[in-house]
């Protein structure tokens, strides 16, 4: 009953994480994102500067600390705030396949393992 209900949750996470998928399909897909949506959108860095208060060059730091993966959720919100948006993250294998299929290469590892090596079928 368990494993039904593990199955049944992952494929729901595929369904709601489709988008997800497409964009862990490329290579760094929000690399750069704060400064790209602040620019598409017209917004000086003065303005989100007065609305989160902090300088034109903490909104500055802010994008390249989101360059060098090192921003933190509250940093990244704030931001999206002040441009009129939110974050939405999601976390997806790599190469953007399914969790199902990820579930299942590691229970097949786990097989692989546990009959350990020179046993064979």
């Amino acid at each position: 009953m368990r494993e039904r209900v593990r199955d049944f949750a992952r494929k729901k996470l595929d369904l709601e994480m489709r988008s997800y998928r497409q964009a862990g399909r490329q290579k760094n897909p929000t690399n750069g994102l704060l400064r790209a949506v602040r620019q598409v959108l017209g917004i000086p860095a003065a303005e989100i500067a007065e609305k989160i208060g902090v300088t034109r060059t903490g909104v500055f730091d802010t994008e390249i600390s989101e360059l060098r993966n090192t921003i933190t959720l509250k940093s990244l919100s704030r931001m999206a705030q002040a441009m009129g948006c939110k974050v939405v993250y999601g976390i997806v294998p790599e190469g953007g396949e399914k969790f199902e299929d990820l579930a299942e290469k590691r229970l097949l590892a786990e097989i692989a393992k546990s009959q350990g090596p020179g046993t064979r079928d």
